[in-house]
C-alpha cells in the first residue's frame, strides 16, 4: 500500500478529490479513506425509512399547547430546546422496547445515571476528580460529530453550591447504611492539609426529589476538590441526575446531565479523565446512564 505524508492539491481538482475521499484519522494512524457520504440511490432513499424523525415530527405537532410547554419547562432543566428533548427521549424510549411517550418532568430528563448494588456486594464508591487543570472532551463548534481535548483551568473560589435530583430504592444489608453525595475539598492550614465534606445525603427509599448544600467559607487556602457518590451497607438502585457543582459562577460538574456517567477515552483524548471512576465497585455493584419509565 502506498503511504504518502504529505499532497498538495492544485484549486481545480479540490473540489473532486474531497467529493471522493477524506482524512480518516485527525489524531493517530492519519490515512486517506473513501468517502462515505456518497451514497447509492437505494441507500439514500432507505434512510428517511429508517429515521425517527418523521415519525416524531407528526407526533409532537398533535400535542397540545400544554403539553409543549411541558416538554418545554422540562428542556429548560437540560440545556435543550422542547424538540431536542422530545425527539432524544423518544429515540432512548425506542431503543429500550418502550411504548407510549414520557410524562415531561423538571426533577429528570432522557438518561439519567444509576448505581445499581446486587449480592454478593453491598457498597459501591464512585469519584470525579477536580484538579486546578484538567482536560475535557468538547464538541467542534460547526461540526457535526468533531470533537477535540480541551484543557480546563478550574480557579476554585467559594462559595460551593452542591445540588443534585436523586431517586433511591435502597434495603439496609447491614449496621451502618448509607447514600450520599459529597464533595471532599481539600485546603491548608498553618501546613496542615485538611478535608472538609459538603454533604448531601439520601433516603435509601424516596421518589424523585431534589436536594442541595452549599459551603461560603473555609478557613485559609482552598487546593481542590473531589466529587463522591458512596453507597455502604445496602443494596437495590440509586438514580440520579442534573448534577450542579457550581463555584466562580459556572457549574463544573462533568456530564451533569448524566449521559454518559461511565464513559471513558482513549487513543487522541488518553489524557481526558473519565466522567466517573470506580474507587470502590466489587463483584455485583455497577454504575452506567439508563433510560427508565418512572
Amino acid at each position: 500500500m502506498a503511504k504518502v505524508s504529505y499532497i498538495q492539491i492544485s484549486p481545480e481538482l479540490a473540489p473532486i478529490y474531497f467529493k471522493g475521499l477524506r482524512s480518516a484519522d485527525r489524531f493517530q494512524y492519519s490515512r486517506v479513506v473513501r468517502n462515505t457520504n456518497l451514497l447509492s440511490r437505494s441507500l439514500r432513499k432507505s434512510i428517511p425509512q429508517r429515521s425517527l424523525m418523521p415519525i416524531c415530527s407528526t407526533i409532537w405537532a398533535a400535542q397540545s399547547a400544554e403539553q409543549k410547554l411541558a416538554w418545554k419547562n422540562a428542556a429548560h432543566e437540560s440545556g435543550l430546546t422542547a424538540w431536542q428533548l422530545f425527539l432524544k427521549d423518544y429515540a432512548l424510549r425506542q431503543t429500550y422496547g418502550l411504548s407510549g411517550l414520557a410524562t415531561p418532568t423538571l426533577l429528570h430528563q432522557a438518561a439519567v445515571g444509576n448505581i445499581h448494588i446486587e449480592a454478593p456486594a453491598s457498597n459501591l464508591k464512585i469519584r470525579q476528580d477536580h484538579p486546578a487543570s484538567y482536560y475535557v472532551s468538547r464538541k467542534i463548534t460547526g461540526t457535526r460529530s468533531m470533537y477535540a481535548p480541551v484543557l480546563i483551568a478550574e480557579k476554585f473560589g467559594l462559595p460551593l453550591n452542591l445540588r443534585v435530583n436523586y431517586s433511591s430504592n435502597l434495603e439496609a444489608v447491614g449496621p451502618n447504611p448509607v447514600a450520599k453525595l459529597y464533595a471532599r475539598i481539600w485546603y491548608a492550614y498553618q501546613g496542615q492539609d485538611l478535608y472538609y465534606d459538603l454533604l448531601i445525603p439520601f433516603d435509601l427509599v424516596s421518589d424523585w426529589v431534589q436536594r442541595s448544600v452549599s459551603v461560603s467559607y473555609l478557613v485559609s487556602y482552598v487546593i481542590g476538590y473531589t466529587l463522591f457518590f458512596e453507597c455502604a451497607d445496602v443494596r437495590g438502585d440509586l438514580y440520579f441526575d442534573n448534577l450542579v457543582c457550581e463555584h466562580s459562577g459556572f457549574n463544573w460538574a462533568r456530564d451533569n446531565h448524566c449521559d454518559q456517567i461511565a464513559q471513558g477515552f482513549t487513543k487522541a483524548f488518553y489524557q481526558v479523565p473519565s466522567h466517573w471512576v470506580a474507587e470502590s465497585a466489587p463483584p455485583g455493584a455497577d454504575y452506567d446512564s439508563i433510560y427508565k419509565d418512572f
